[in-house]
């Protein structure tokens, strides 16, 4: 073998090796979203996924929801029976999904899962005080990763509301989500 070759199947078998390692780097588990490499850098964030550096993308899906408000089947939540909204961290600074419509006076139970290896929190409020990262909003703290917590919050008043994560640089990332309420 000539060391042209020699040096050509080197390189090629290192990035084999590295493509390998990355692929197991990100494995999931079922449900919980996936990755797929490019050669693109950062991009856009899109309803279906998340372009990261190095061309890596997230293409996890939304957590499954009941009917919301004005759907048919939607009951609202209550201080007795909260409604549960499913929400995922990602590990590309995002909330899926990133809006959700609740009643006036609605009680919800969040689900917070985080996806990846990446550490999280989540404030839920009125949307100066979840912006501000104001003490006593509630919160889920240090979701670690792969972790799910769960925080009950009622909507009473107008608004508006908001839910973030504040781990340093997350919410500067846009790591934020709206919430819309329905008046009925």
């Amino acid at each position: 073998m000539t060391p042209g070759r020699v040096g050509l199947a080197g390189v090629a078998l290192t990035v084999s090796g590295i493509a390998l390692l990355a692929v197991g780097s990100f494995a999931s588990p079922p449900g919980a979203g996936s990755w797929s490499f490019g050669m693109g850098g950062p991009g856009p964030m899109g309803a279906h996924g998340a372009t990261g550096m190095m061309g890596r993308t997230w293409n996890g899906s939304a957590p499954l929801q009941g009917p919301g408000p004005g759907e048919s089947g939607f009951v609202a939540g209550t201080a007795a029976a909260p409604r549960v909204v499913a929400i995922v961290a990602t590990p590309t600074l995002r909330f899926v999904p990133d809006s959700i419509t609740v009643m006036a006076g609605e009680t919800i139970t969040f689900e917070v899962r985080t996806d990846g290896p990446v550490v999280h929190e989540f404030m839920v409020g009125p949307a100066a005080d979840v912006a501000a990262d104001v003490p006593g909003t509630p919160e889920i703290a240090d979701l670690t990763a792969t972790a799910t917590g769960s925080l009950t919050y009622t909507f009473a008043g107008s608004g508006p509301f908001a839910f973030a994560c504040h781990a340093p640089g997350h919410y500067e990332a846009g790591m934020v989500g709206t919430i819309v309420i329905s008046p009925g």
